[in-house]
């Protein structure tokens, strides 16, 4: 078993509540209420700045440059095509600067802001790696079933799927578990243990991320 499976194993019941959210299903259905998309965009995009600053860290922190380009070459994607999305998507459904920018946080949402923050001054690869695997490998595990889009989605739903399924998504996913995979062969029972409480608690968190963004 690959470190990456034994991870998800620790926390089973959170990981399948998250990649297979009814959020998600209203949203790939084209059912969702615009209000909880609206909701839930407004604070996903609070994560972008702390997002660019853990890859960033995790890409300084890789151990040969070989393992830092595909790092790299994902932070262009995040700071492009997917920052553009979010702005695109605001205008489409009437988010204003002033809502966005001066939204109230909800408790998940600065929960993983924290985690990601933590992560990214501790100074540890693997625990960069261990946040950065949940994100997105969550991601890539409810958008695949539903890709591609219903042919009359309208693009903040489909583009959301789409930027998080695919030949080069998956790609960056398993980049992403072979580095947390490499880290853990060198890590001792402390250093694994860490692994598996920060790779949980970013499990849990994405779960309640979805709930509030759902409820």
């Amino acid at each position: 078993m690959r470190p990456t499976d034994y991870l998800i194993s620790l926390c089973p019941e959170d990981w399948d509540a998250a990649t297979k959210h009814p959020f998600c299903d209203a949203l790939a259905d084209g059912t969702l209420d615009l209000d909880k998309m609206r909701g839930y965009l407004v604070q996903d995009y609070q994560f972008i700045d702390g997002f660019v600053r853990l890859l960033a860290s995790a890409i300084a922190h890789a151990p040969t440059l070989a393992d830092s380009v595909p790092a790299a070459q994902f932070l262009a994607l995040i700071t492009g095509p997917e920052n553009t999305y979010f702005l695109r998507s605001f205008e489409a459904l009437g988010v204003t600067d002033i809502e966005w920018q001066n939204a109230e946080l909800k408790a998940a949402t600065m929960g993983f802001q924290e985690l990601m923050t933590q992560a990214t001054s501790s100074g540890k690869y693997e625990e960069m790696l261990a946040v950065l695997v949940v994100a997105e490998w969550i991601y890539l595990s409810w958008a695949t079933p539903v890709n591609p889009p219903k042919d009359d989605l309208p693009f903040y739903f489909a583009e959301w799927i789409t930027l998080h399924a695919g030949e080069g998504f998956e790609g960056v996913v398993e980049y992403l578990r072979s580095q947390l995979d490499a880290q853990w062969g060198t890590l001792d029972a402390a250093g694994r243990a860490n692994v598996e409480q920060v790779f949980c608690k970013a499990v849990k968190l994405e779960r309640d991320f979805f709930d509030a963004s759902w409820a």
